[in-house]
């Protein structure tokens, strides 16, 4: 049998065909012990599948993993074989490879894996290589799981590959308007609303309950990022159509905590999917013609604006849910237009006696 990640009451595991399965579903096992939210202990759960393919092909065991053999891991996500196929995972870049972001997330999922196996008596030692400042010093060692901590640091403590730096990148407003005028439901609409009226992550749309919206107040209780709540104002379009789904549109004498759910098939009523979500933005990307519509970048779109209109950064920080400022400024990015009046005002000021 093939390896799979699959979903139970207690959150995500891996099954198949691995001598070291077991070891991985005891650290995703710790990682729930610890509190990690779902969404974490999910994307640790892809990020080890991948690993253990790689293991697999590679015809190594956890305990025999030496540091030249994360080089080649790296390598060989770069060059994906096409024996990595299955029906439950898609190789989406089976062309260019993974980007340097996802091999960075996949090498800190990793590094978290052997720490735990350390500490289980499972390996003797860590082969994962120290990522390394630009001075050539080694980054601190924090223990077991301190590539997860807050801050600047901790992150870069689990990039081995150098990542391009890029700004958010938001649409166009003829685009938004064309893609929402395009989608068939008030739910569907409300649910691409509150990305860019709310600056909500599509997880977080998802996992929006009925009991945090607040109707009067025209705002939303958010769980972000590691349980983080947050307080949301958004715009009355969003609620206008949000009441239209809840009154037209929701299954009636559905029991389902979650704000969105399925309208229609065998699952109607329950909580809108992760693919439910991904199935809406693609039938109507292609169908109205908008390419560049996804629901990240309509949260990016949010920020962006909220940037130009000159909103506090610290507010916008916490309307957005980012852990680090450095996040939120990456918002502050000025058209050439704004940079050449602002040029053009300091020159004036410098001739004036």
């Amino acid at each position: 049998m093939g390896l799979k990640v699959v979903a139970d009451s207690t959150g995500h595991r891996l099954e198949g065909a691995s001598a070291d399965i077991d070891v991985v579903n005891a650290f995703l096992e710790h990682l729930s012990i610890r509190n990690f939210s779902t969404a974490t202990r999910r994307a640790y759960a892809y990020d080890l599948l991948n690993f253990l393919r790689f293991l697999t092909v590679s015809s190594l065991r956890l305990s025999e993993v030496v540091p030249t053999d994360l080089f080649g891991y790296l390598d060989w996500q770069r060059k994906p074989s096409g024996s990595t196929k299955s029906a439950v995972v898609v190789q989406l870049s089976s062309r260019t490879g993974a980007a340097p972001a996802t091999m960075n997330r996949r090498v800190a999922a990793v590094r978290g894996l052997f720490e735990y196996a350390v500490i289980a008596g499972e390996c003797a030692r860590s082969p994962v290589p120290a990522a390394r400042r630009t001075s050539g010093m080694r980054m601190l060692r924090r223990g077991m799981l301190g590539h997860l901590g807050a801050g600047r640091g901790d992150r870069g403590t689990g990039r081995l590959v150098r990542a391009p730096k890029r700004l958010p990148e938001s649409l166009p407003a003829r685009d938004v308007a064309v893609f929402i005028a395009d989608l068939g439901t008030s739910r569907d609409r409300a649910m691409a609303l509150l990305m860019l009226l709310g600056g909500l992550r599509a997880m977080e749309v998802r996992g929006l309950r009925l009991a945090d919206v607040d109707f009067g107040l025209r705002r939303i209780r958010v769980v972000g990022k590691g349980g983080k709540e947050r307080a949301v104002p958004v715009d009355q379009s969003f609620f206008t159509e949000l009441a239209i789904y809840l009154r037209t549109e929701r299954p009636a004498g559905a029991r389902t905590v979650e704000c969105f759910v399925v309208l229609r098939g065998p699952t109607r009523g329950h909580a809108m999917t992760e693919a439910g979500m991904r199935r809406i933005f693609r039938t109507h990307r292609a169908r109205a013609g908008t390419p560049r519509v996804r629901p990240h970048r309509l949260r990016h779109t949010y920020g962006t604006e909220l940037a130009s209109a000159g909103i506090d950064l610290l507010v916008l920080r916490e309307l957005m849910g980012h852990a680090s400022p450095e996040t939120t400024a990456g918002y502050v990015h000025l058209s050439t237009g704004v940079l050449a009046a602002e040029y053009a005002a300091a020159r004036t000021r410098m001739e004036q006696p």
